[in-house]
This record gives structure tokens, sequence and C-alpha cells, in this order.
């Protein structure tokens, strides 16, 4: 019978943590996400959404650019998933090098720009939760991983970019023959 009771416990415990930790992210993160997202809606619309997309579509004609601050603009201004949106702005032979670098950039922006892609906040929060314990500073974690994304995804978008042509141009030739 004590086995029925601790497993009835364990049970209900289970369940009393779940609660705890959703009361943490409504009183923690999630008003802090939504004034995020604010700012940004009310930024883009100051700023002017054809002026948004005119320096996406200058930042698609140079690589650095196209595979830099392009996946980071769209993640920033327009979030997951509606950052792969940017890819209307790059010609069909970078749109696979593009769609990579943006959705490897989407852990990276989460330590300073939460509001880019709460679904993965819990890893980051995570590993800030052990750098907190250790009492290390998180704004350094966030500017290097940041840093360390940007250089990752135009890495990606290069190597993306040039295996497409390759495969492009052996189906190519397959077509010919």
């Amino acid at each position: 019978m004590d086995f029925l009771a601790q497993l009835a416990t364990g049970f209900i415990g289970l369940f009393q943590a779940g609660g705890e930790t959703f009361v943490g992210l409504v009183t923690g993160i999630l008003p802090l996400l939504i004034v995020l997202m604010t700012a940004v809606n009310s930024l883009i619309k100051i700023i002017g959404e054809d002026r948004v997309e005119r320096a996406a579509k200058f930042s698609s004609k140079n690589f650095i650019l196209r595979y830099t601050v392009l996946p980071v603009l769209a993640m920033f201004f327009l979030t997951n998933p509606m950052a792969y949106t940017f890819g209307r702005f790059v010609e069909e032979k970078h749109k696979a090098a593009f769609y990579d670098s943006a959705v490897s950039f989407c852990h990276p922006i989460t330590g300073l720009f939460p509001h880019a892609n709460p679904g993965e906040l819990f890893v980051y929060l995570g590993i800030a939760a052990g750098l907190t314990t250790l009492g290390l500073p998180l704004g350094d974690l966030a500017v290097r991983y940041f840093i360390a994304g940007v250089l990752v995804i135009l890495l990606r978008g290069i190597v993306t970019e040039r295996i497409y042509a390759v495969m492009a141009s052996k189906k190519e030739n397959a077509e010919v023959k």
C-alpha cells in the first residue's frame, strides 16, 4: 500500500512541478517576449516595411551579406518561422543556402534577442542556469554565442551554395545526355 501511495504522490508531484514551471514562465519570460515582439513590430512600422524589404534585397546581392546580414535581419525582424520568407529576396540558386544560414541562426540569436525564437530559449536558459550557478555573467555568453553564430551561418551558407552548384551542374549534365 505504501508503494501505491508513494506512486500517487510522485505522480501528482510531477504535475505540481509542471505547474510551478508554467507559472514561472507566465510571470517571467512571457511578458518579456510579448514586449520584445511588440517593440520589433513597432520598429518595423516606424522604419517602414518597404525600407526593411529594400535592405533585404540589397543584402541578397553579395554572398557575405546574403549569409550574415540577411539571415540576422530576417530572424530579428520576422522571427522563426517567418524569417525564411526573406528567401524571396535571393535568387533561386541561393535559396537553399539562405535557408541553411537562417535556420542555423535560430539558436545563437536567442541570448541577445529572445523574441526571435522563443522555442529555442529553453536550451539557452538551460546553459544560462549553469553559468548563473557558477556565478558567471550571461552577457558575455550571449555576445559570443551571437558572433559565433554569424560566423557559422556564413560558412554554412558558402558551403551549401557550393554543394547546390555542384549538384545542379550534375543534374544539368545528366539532362543533356
